[in-house]
């Protein structure tokens, strides 16, 4: 297959320095502020943003290096395969943020509930819309019982260090 080439469109600003100790889900970073600065090339692209309360941030794990299809993700401590997982070493380090939007300033946008390392890469984004983006969900795999934990769980350094 051929190489995928994909230019960031803009900078996640975020107050963690560091993978550890951070939210491992937007849920679990409520209130948290941000900011993201889109390149000036692609603010025309924000146009009718504001209409919407959450967007969907497509982003780089771009501190993140190698993976394991196999991993312990944070929340269970039994070895699961990597894409049942939302764990951020993975063979294409691609991460996905539903945050609430507070306004946009010319390329500003400032958000809440974000859970991304600061400097982050953002290659994407796109509005949120409840009809197309939650579905009825009748499973939820390893994970049934365990919603709720990621509002106060926070990262260790299992992801932070390649294998």
């Amino acid at each position: 297959m051929a190489a995928i080439e994909i230019h960031p469109i803009g900078i996640i600003s975020t107050p963690y320095q560091k993978a550890e100790d951070m939210p491992i889900q937007p849920g679990g970073a409520a209130e948290t502020a941000g900011v993201i600065t889109i390149d000036e090339a692609y603010a025309e692209g924000l146009a009718d943003i504001e209409g919407f309360s959450h967007i969907i941030l497509i982003y780089l794990f771009h501190r993140s290096r190698g993976f394991d299809l196999r991993v312990k993700p944070f929340l269970d401590d039994q070895l699961r395969g990597l894409f049942a997982t939302r764990a951020p070493r993975r063979p294409n380090p691609v991460g996905l943020s539903v945050v609430s939007l507070v306004r946009c300033e010319a390329n500003i946008l400032h958000v809440r509930n974000i859970d991304v390392l600061d400097g982050t890469p953002l290659i994407d984004l796109k509005p949120y819309v409840p009809s197309f983006d939650a579905p009825r969900v009748t499973a939820t795999g390893w994970l049934e019982g365990k919603q709720g934990v990621e509002k106060t769980l926070r990262s260790d350094d299992r992801f932070s260090r390649p294998r």
